[in-house]
């Protein structure tokens, strides 16, 4: 017999399902009447932020909303989509929040899709959305996001409701329930797929959990910080900042557009000391005008995730007065999941080594169990060489219950018990990993592969770049040859010839671009540059 296995059973006193959730409850239990989230002129303490959820889910179970039920979100980074990250999981259903970017005829898939039961969404948006709308073919509950910051002639009505006006139909003393299960969904997020429909990709509140908890630990986030949502609230559910920072009675201060004058006059004003973003808002900050800066009273953490930056952006942000840490994840794992953790033997090293050592995606998080580089033909581990090329495979309790409704690509996904992330990497000795490029990127000329990675951090040492993408452009002779897209800095102009010679410098022969294009780059509305895009053109 073994008595750690007798008598010794979960029960309701020792075993309670994980859940964001409670970060609110507590918040509202310890710190009632400290200010929690900061937008204009408006601003709540976590009691008001506590009731506000509380009667938003009363008013969803009033019109039918239950557990399961799918309540879409089309907003900016407002108040009303930091409180559904807690409203609508308070009465078991799921939250999809739903990229404010996409056409009509995408966001009507996602609604069907998803079997949305309700949408609440900004005024601001009601060209594309009632154009979605006509195309549904079912009927909804509309709830609209009125704010009366922006201009009032473009806010049109878009549905029978209005959020506050709802909201306040919600009882504040609504027996909300915990999940049964931490396995139970908590929100749907969408890739934004390049080709064909986005995938629906499912979280659980264990998972929600684990990646705040886990998310402060690796980022150091102390209590009473001050957050900036930069990141929009939309994507991986803010990196789940909206659940990791209530955890640590932080302050939010929500931003609805990237505005870099702004975002230097929020840091100011409230003394910002964390925020998340794409290294294409770094690139905007250490760009801005003069004009638009204002010098840091204090250090402010970053964190940067996304296309992997090149180094030079770390020693511009340095510069500044921002402390950068490269990041890595994935919609289908909550957000971030790896870390460029600082080994203090670095600091002997130069500054272009040490920034050359921050633009690595690093080492897994504490919440994540295993991120190896593998050969995805044999699943075995590729040589920590720093030269050998496999495939980044996550695997641990922050990677997706699945895409919804797809169990081929759930199964494809997650074959062989690792999560197939498709990006493509090497292993350094010291086991950080650094990715080479997405796989559909990777560039194949006359039978080597050349990573665009590597020479988009080339052409972004040269003053004259603001951003570079490089992509494969066909060649008879080769099959295909690296082609640089670019946007130059304001007022240095430099020419095509330039900026290949610059390239001859360092790169060998075949992998310098053989055509240079200047332009405005395609960008998701996180920062991602829209490489397939570029690839049409080409």
């Amino acid at each position: 017999m073994n008595h750690y296995e007798t008598n010794l059973d979960k029960n309701k006193a020792n075993y309670v399902p994980l859940t964001p959730l409670t970060f609110l409850k507590r918040a509202r239990e310890i710190y009632p009447n400290y200010e929690a989230i900061i937008y204009e002129d408006r601003k709540y303490t976590w009691n008001e932020v506590y009731k506000r959820a509380v009667k938003f889910a009363s008013a969803l179970s009033k019109i039918g909303i239950k557990k399961g039920d799918t309540v879409s979100f089309l907003a900016f980074n407002t108040p009303e989509i930091f409180e559904a990250h807690y409203s609508v999981p308070m009465v078991g259903a799921v939250l999809n929040t739903i990229n404010i970017r996409l056409d009509a005829n995408t966001i009507s898939y996602i609604l069907d899709h998803s079997d949305a039961k309700v949408l609440v969404v900004d005024r601001q948006l009601h060209l594309e959305v009632k154009k979605a709308l006509k195309t549904l073919g079912k009927k909804i509950s509309i709830i609209d996001i009125y704010d009366k910051n922006v201009d009032k002639s473009k806010l049109e009505k878009i549905g029978d409701l209005e959020y506050e006006s709802f909201l306040n139909t919600g009882d504040e003393n609504f027996d909300w329930q915990m999940p049964e299960d931490e396995w139970q969904a908590i929100s749907l997020s969408y890739t934004s797929g390049t080709t064909g429909n986005p995938k629906g990709v499912v979280y659980h509140h264990r998972g929600a959990y684990l990646m705040s908890t886990g998310s402060s630990v690796a980022w150091n986030m102390p209590n009473r910080l001050n957050f900036l949502t930069v990141v929009p609230m939309f994507h991986c559910n803010g990196w789940c900042y909206p659940w990791t920072v209530p955890m640590l009675n932080g302050r939010t201060i929500c931003l609805r557009n990237i505005d870099i004058k702004k975002i230097f006059e929020l840091i100011d004003k409230y003394e910002v000391t964390h925020f998340g973003g794409a290294p294409i808002v770094l690139n905007m900050i250490t760009g801005a005008p003069e004009s638009d800066k204002k010098k840091l009273k204090q250090k402010v953490y970053v964190l940067t995730a996304g296309a992997p930056p090149p180094s030079i952006i770390f020693k511009k942000m340095r510069a500044l007065g921002f402390e950068v840490m490269h990041v890595y994840g994935l919609t289908e794992t909550y957000g971030h999941v790896t870390q460029c953790a600082w080994n203090d033997e670095w600091n002997n090293f130069d500054e272009e080594k040490q920034n050359e050592i921050k633009a690595r995606q690093g080492v897994r998080y504490p919440n994540t169990e295993g991120v190896v580089v593998l050969d995805p033909e044999t699943m075995k581990e590729v040589p920590k060489d720093g030269k050998t090329i496999g495939e980044i495979m996550i695997r641990g309790n922050v990677v997706m219950k699945g895409y919804f409704k797809d169990k081929d690509a759930t199964d494809k996904a997650m074959k062989d018990g690792w999560f197939h992330s498709g990006d493509l990497a090497v292993m350094h000795p010291d086991g950080y990993v650094k990715i080479q490029d997405r796989s559909k990127d990777i560039i194949i000329s006359g039978g080597e592969n050349i990573s665009s990675i590597e020479i988009e951090n080339t052409l972004s040492k040269h003053p004259s770049v603001s951003i570079a993408a490089v992509v494969a452009k066909p060649d008879e002779k080769w099959g295909e040859v690296p082609c640089a897209f670019i946007e130059m800095v304001k007022d240095k102009p430099v020419s095509e010839k330039e900026l290949i010679d610059f390239c001859k410098e360092t790169l060998a022969g075949f992998k310098v671009p053989k055509k240079v294009v200047f332009c405005d780059l395609p960008k998701t509305s996180t920062g991602k540059i829209q490489k397939f895009e570029l690839r049409k053109q080409v």
